[in-house]
Protein backbone atom coordinates (compact mmCIF):
# COMPACT_ATOMS: atom_id res chain seq x y z
CA UNK A 1 0.00 0.00 0.00
CA UNK A 2 1.67 3.37 -0.99
CA UNK A 3 2.35 5.49 2.03
CA UNK A 4 2.44 9.29 1.33
CA UNK A 5 3.92 11.58 4.07
CA UNK A 6 2.41 15.18 3.99
CA UNK A 7 3.08 18.15 5.79
CA UNK A 8 0.65 19.55 9.00
CA UNK A 9 0.55 22.64 7.49
CA UNK A 10 -0.77 20.90 3.94
CA UNK A 11 -2.70 18.00 5.45
CA UNK A 12 -6.24 20.43 5.17
CA UNK A 13 -5.48 20.69 1.22
CA UNK A 14 -4.28 16.85 1.12
CA UNK A 15 -7.99 15.64 2.37
CA UNK A 16 -9.79 18.46 0.45
CA UNK A 17 -8.03 17.59 -2.94
CA UNK A 18 -8.58 13.73 -1.94
CA UNK A 19 -12.71 13.98 -1.74
CA UNK A 20 -12.55 16.42 -5.01
CA UNK A 21 -10.67 13.52 -7.04
CA UNK A 22 -12.93 11.15 -5.68
CA UNK A 23 -16.35 12.55 -5.49
CA UNK A 24 -16.43 13.28 -2.20
CA UNK A 25 -15.10 11.59 0.96
CA UNK A 26 -16.55 10.90 4.74
CA UNK A 27 -13.63 11.13 7.47
CA UNK A 28 -14.12 9.54 10.77
CA UNK A 29 -11.37 9.26 13.89
CA UNK A 30 -10.87 5.44 14.71
CA UNK A 31 -8.21 2.81 16.10
CA UNK A 32 -5.84 6.05 16.66
CA UNK A 33 -5.95 7.13 12.87
CA UNK A 34 -8.67 9.31 10.47
CA UNK A 35 -10.03 7.15 7.74
CA UNK A 36 -11.29 8.70 4.84
CA UNK A 37 -13.79 7.03 2.51
CA UNK A 38 -14.75 7.99 -0.41
CA UNK A 39 -17.96 7.56 -3.06
CA UNK A 40 -15.66 6.13 -5.76
CA UNK A 41 -14.01 3.83 -3.33
CA UNK A 42 -10.89 4.91 -2.34
CA UNK A 43 -9.83 4.96 0.70
CA UNK A 44 -7.06 6.25 3.11
CA UNK A 45 -5.74 6.13 7.06
CA UNK A 46 -3.68 8.76 7.97
CA UNK A 47 -1.39 8.46 11.19
CA UNK A 48 0.06 11.39 13.35
CA UNK A 49 3.81 11.60 13.41
CA UNK A 50 5.96 10.73 16.96
CA UNK A 51 3.49 7.91 17.72
CA UNK A 52 0.46 10.63 18.49
CA UNK A 53 -2.94 9.70 18.72
CA UNK A 54 -5.91 12.08 17.27
CA UNK A 55 -8.00 13.70 19.96
CA UNK A 56 -11.50 15.66 18.55
CA UNK A 57 -13.20 15.98 15.28
CA UNK A 58 -11.80 15.17 11.92
CA UNK A 59 -11.26 18.59 11.55
CA UNK A 60 -8.83 18.68 14.11
CA UNK A 61 -6.81 16.21 13.02
CA UNK A 62 -3.70 18.02 12.34
CA UNK A 63 -3.48 20.31 14.86
CA UNK A 64 -2.61 17.36 16.85
CA UNK A 65 0.50 17.01 14.95
CA UNK A 66 2.64 19.38 17.01
CA UNK A 67 6.62 18.34 17.75
CA UNK A 68 7.61 17.15 20.99
CA UNK A 69 9.38 19.03 23.19
CA UNK A 70 11.99 16.76 22.93
CA UNK A 71 13.26 14.28 20.26
CA UNK A 72 15.90 12.91 18.53
CA UNK A 73 16.50 11.89 14.78
CA UNK A 74 19.15 9.32 14.26
CA UNK A 75 20.12 8.28 10.56
CA UNK A 76 22.92 5.42 9.99
CA UNK A 77 24.37 3.91 7.17
CA UNK A 78 28.05 2.01 6.60
CA UNK A 79 29.28 5.31 5.33
CA UNK A 80 28.22 7.77 7.92
CA UNK A 81 25.66 9.25 10.44
CA UNK A 82 23.70 12.13 11.34
CA UNK A 83 21.97 12.90 14.25
CA UNK A 84 19.89 15.59 15.56
CA UNK A 85 17.94 16.28 19.10
CA UNK A 86 15.03 18.43 18.99
CA UNK A 87 13.30 21.13 20.31
CA UNK A 88 10.21 21.26 19.05
CA UNK A 89 11.03 21.90 15.38
CA UNK A 90 14.09 23.58 16.00
CA UNK A 91 17.31 21.66 16.07
CA UNK A 92 19.33 21.83 19.52
CA UNK A 93 21.98 20.18 18.61
CA UNK A 94 23.32 18.00 15.60
CA UNK A 95 26.51 16.13 14.17
CA UNK A 96 27.00 14.69 10.58
CA UNK A 97 30.32 12.23 10.23
CA UNK A 98 31.26 10.58 7.50
CA UNK A 99 33.05 6.95 7.29
CA UNK A 100 34.88 5.57 4.27
CA UNK A 101 33.89 1.79 4.69
CA UNK A 102 35.38 -0.39 1.87
CA UNK A 103 33.21 -1.44 -1.53
CA UNK A 104 32.61 -5.35 -2.10
CA UNK A 105 35.31 -7.17 -4.18
CA UNK A 106 35.06 -9.44 -6.85
CA UNK A 107 38.27 -10.83 -5.83
CA UNK A 108 38.00 -14.42 -4.31
CA UNK A 109 39.86 -16.60 -2.07
CA UNK A 110 42.13 -15.21 0.54
CA UNK A 111 41.28 -11.58 -0.85
CA UNK A 112 37.83 -11.76 -0.49
CA UNK A 113 37.86 -12.72 2.73
CA UNK A 114 40.87 -9.84 4.03
CA UNK A 115 38.91 -7.31 2.14
CA UNK A 116 35.52 -8.40 4.05
CA UNK A 117 37.43 -8.34 7.43
CA UNK A 118 38.53 -4.50 6.68
CA UNK A 119 35.23 -3.56 5.29
CA UNK A 120 33.72 -5.51 8.74
CA UNK A 121 36.26 -3.71 10.84
CA UNK A 122 35.43 -0.02 9.20
CA UNK A 123 31.83 -0.34 9.60
CA UNK A 124 32.59 -0.92 13.25
CA UNK A 125 34.40 2.10 13.57
CA UNK A 126 31.83 3.72 11.65
CA UNK A 127 28.93 2.59 14.41
CA UNK A 128 30.57 3.38 16.88
CA UNK A 129 31.13 6.82 15.93
CA UNK A 130 27.78 6.93 15.28
CA UNK A 131 27.36 5.69 18.95
CA UNK A 132 29.35 7.66 20.32
CA UNK A 133 27.58 11.30 19.55
CA UNK A 134 24.44 9.49 19.77
CA UNK A 135 24.85 9.17 23.23
CA UNK A 136 25.98 13.06 23.91
CA UNK A 137 23.46 14.41 21.62
CA UNK A 138 20.45 12.13 22.54
CA UNK A 139 20.88 11.26 26.49
CA UNK A 140 17.58 11.72 27.55
CA UNK A 141 15.66 11.92 24.87
CA UNK A 142 11.97 10.50 25.26
CA UNK A 143 11.63 9.11 21.57
CA UNK A 144 13.35 8.72 18.13
CA UNK A 145 13.04 8.60 14.75
CA UNK A 146 15.19 6.41 12.78
CA UNK A 147 16.40 5.88 9.16
CA UNK A 148 19.28 4.29 7.55
CA UNK A 149 20.12 0.95 7.55
CA UNK A 150 18.32 -1.38 9.66
CA UNK A 151 21.63 -3.34 10.74
CA UNK A 152 23.70 -0.46 11.31
CA UNK A 153 20.78 1.33 13.57
CA UNK A 154 20.38 -1.78 15.15
CA UNK A 155 23.55 -1.95 16.01
CA UNK A 156 24.37 1.57 17.19
CA UNK A 157 21.53 2.36 19.63
CA UNK A 158 22.84 -0.22 21.96
CA UNK A 159 26.02 0.89 21.92
CA UNK A 160 24.44 4.50 22.80
CA UNK A 161 22.47 3.39 25.49
CA UNK A 162 19.26 4.22 23.91
CA UNK A 163 18.22 0.47 23.11
CA UNK A 164 15.15 2.15 25.78
CA UNK A 165 14.03 4.57 24.14
CA UNK A 166 10.58 4.53 21.82
CA UNK A 167 11.75 4.62 18.84
CA UNK A 168 8.55 5.73 16.20
CA UNK A 169 7.30 5.67 12.92
CA UNK A 170 8.50 6.43 10.12
CA UNK A 171 10.99 4.83 9.53
CA UNK A 172 13.69 6.58 7.13
CA UNK A 173 15.03 4.83 4.21
CA UNK A 174 17.84 7.36 3.48
CA UNK A 175 20.95 7.51 1.98
CA UNK A 176 24.14 8.62 3.12
CA UNK A 177 23.40 11.28 5.85
CA UNK A 178 24.71 14.62 4.66
CA UNK A 179 23.21 17.68 6.06
CA UNK A 180 20.37 17.75 3.20
CA UNK A 181 19.41 14.44 4.02
CA UNK A 182 19.13 15.30 7.97
CA UNK A 183 16.74 18.29 7.22
CA UNK A 184 14.74 16.34 4.86
CA UNK A 185 14.99 13.79 7.31
CA UNK A 186 13.55 16.06 10.28
CA UNK A 187 10.59 17.62 8.11
CA UNK A 188 9.97 13.65 7.01
CA UNK A 189 9.51 12.93 10.84
CA UNK A 190 7.20 15.34 11.70
CA UNK A 191 4.65 15.01 8.70
CA UNK A 192 1.52 12.82 8.56
CA UNK A 193 1.90 9.05 7.26
CA UNK A 194 -1.15 8.54 4.60
CA UNK A 195 -1.57 4.46 3.54
CA UNK A 196 -3.76 5.54 0.19
CA UNK A 197 -5.69 2.74 -2.03
CA UNK A 198 -7.24 3.95 -5.36
CA UNK A 199 -10.23 2.89 -6.59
Amino acid sequence: MPVVLVPAARWPRWATNFGERHGGATLDVTEGALQGRAEDGSHFTARLPFGLEPVGPPDAFAQAAEAPGDWGVLLVRKGGFAIARMHGVTIAGHKIGQRHVQGRTKAGGQSQQRFARRRDNQARQAYEAAAGHAARLLSGVPLLVVGGDHSAVDAVLPEAGLADVRVVEPWLPVPDPKRAVLDQAILDAGSIRVEVVNA
